[in-house]
């Protein structure tokens, strides 16, 4: 497997052996003691997928309690994936990371705890999935505001059009006004 680190380095490409033949391919999405020699947690509590159509926009979502890292991967399309860094502390606070993922390219992010991360589906249909290493908390989690200016994301937007959001995510809050980690 392939890790790369990120212009954050805590956040990580990974990029899985893949094994192709003239029946497919086949890959190991999750091994235990791989990802754990790469640093990430051995124990993930809960795996989430989600199924987006083109144009759709979901996050920026963090947990001010239990923060939740993820290990992102597309199984359906191709996403613009990203990671905003909310630790106070961190020297690379405020600031963002962006990849895309995509069911051909079949690369991972972790997304490390005391991060926001969102996704923007970029193909006609995107199923995403990933595993985090805290349960979901609904009165915990918050939105960061997908276009604060302050974080200047240039997500790809399909033809220029608006993404579609959730009411959550379009009341997201800008960066000067968000809940962080200390």
């Amino acid at each position: 497997m392939k890790c790369e680190p990120s212009a954050i380095p805590e956040v990580l490409l990974l990029e899985p052996e893949l094994h192709e033949d003239e029946r497919g391919f086949f890959l190991e999405s999750y091994q235990a003691a791989r990802y754990a020699a790469l640093g990430l947690p051995p124990v993930f509590v809960q795996d989430n997928h989600s199924g987006s159509r083109q144009g759709v926009l979901r996050g920026l979502h963090y947990q001010v309690r239990r923060p939740q890292g993820k290990l992102v991967r597309v199984v359906r399309g191709e996403v613009f994936d990203v990671a905003v860094d909310l630790r106070r502390h961190s020297a690379t606070f405020g600031r963002w990371v962006g990849s895309r993922l995509s069911a051909e390219n079949h690369c991972e992010v972790w997304v490390p705890p005391g991060f926001a991360h969102g996704f923007y589906a970029m193909s006609e249909y995107a199923e995403v999935l990933y595993k985090v290493t805290e349960v979901y908390e609904r009165e915990s989690e918050r939105s960061l505001l997908w276009n604060d200016p302050h974080l200047a994301i240039p997500w790809p937007l399909v033809e220029g059009r608006p993404p579609l959001l959730s009411p959550k995510d379009a009341a997201g809050v800008p960066l000067a006004r968000a809940e962080t980690y200390a």
